[in-house]
């Protein structure tokens, strides 16, 4: 009985143990940016404030730029994973039904460019942006994050096309659908799963990238707000209460989007990775 007991009890323990260590530089963040900035330079931690203010989130949105750089983050990273789930869409359509040469070649390539870092391609990058006149423009950033999220895009789409039995397709088929019409009708729509594991990855992994834009748009106004949380700076050193207000306030719509999609995103990512 006491085994059984422990043996429940520790799993549950060691749990609560990860929940705090990975949630408290979390509640730190938030509670840093309510805070009064007595209480962030006191020599002693102020854990639990009691007193909170809401000027260092008017300082971080009355920052130079604020809402054109949150435009830009939007449109960038939306469009990027627009366009990665609609090529990857019928990238692993084809890599799960049809059975062509080189094939599986075509499947470790994928795995090979997910694994290869992209930093050995910055010099190949910048050149060629230069030379193309698209330094300080968002078209590059957006082919950019697109290219950087596809391989993981289309290899957990195709596990999740591979696991939709043939015969739903075929039984459209018999009654009068085509192929595009099949896959419109009844393999995209249970494959809701696996697109919101899909472009949750490829949302943070777009939202979040700093260094290719820091290289490519050395204008202010052509930035993203990964480089405005670094903007924070007086002569007097580091703001940061509004550090931290302006990183609660990035971090907000990735919280949001998992809250909502992180029962969706956990089925599509262990059916995509154990399937095909």
């Amino acid at each position: 009985m006491k085994r059984s007991l422990i043996g429940r009890l520790w799993p549950n323990a060691t749990a609560a143990v990860l929940f705090v260590v990975f949630a408290f530089p979390v509640y730190w963040m938030f509670a840093t940016a309510f805070k009064p900035t007595g209480d962030i330079i006191a020599e002693d931690p102020v854990w639990f404030p009691v007193d909170y203010t809401f000027e260092h989130f008017r300082t971080a949105v009355g920052a130079d730029h604020f809402w054109t750089l949150v435009g830009n983050s939007v449109t960038v990273t939306v469009v990027a994973v627009l366009l990665s789930l609609a090529i990857a869409l019928l990238a692993s359509f084809a890599l799960a039904r049809m059975r062509f040469k080189g094939r599986r070649g075509f499947i470790v390539t994928f795995m090979i460019a997910q694994m290869a870092p992209w930093e050995v391609m910055v010099i190949a990058i910048y050149m060629i942006v230069r030379d193309a006149e698209l330094l300080n423009s968002l078209v590059p950033l957006t082919v950019f994050y697109m290219v950087m999220v596809l391989p993981f895009t289309i290899l957990t789409l195709r596990g999740y096309v591979a696991a939709v039995p043939k015969e739903l397709e075929e039984s459209a088929m018999v009654d009068g659908c085509t192929r595009t019409q099949a896959f419109l009708k009844v393999i995209f729509p249970l494959l809701a799963p696996g697109l919101m594991a899909t472009s949750l990855f490829g949302f943070i992994t777009a939202w979040n990238e700093f260094p290719m834009v820091l290289i490519l748009n050395k204008n202010a106004e052509a930035q993203t707000l990964p480089l405005w949380l670094s903007s924070f700076q007086t002569t007097f050193g580091d703001d940061w209460g509004a550090t931290m207000a302006a990183a609660s306030l990035f971090a907000l719509p990735i919280l949001i989007l998992f809250v909502f999609l992180q029962r969706r995103a956990v089925s599509g990512l262990t059916s995509g990775a154990v399937k095909g």
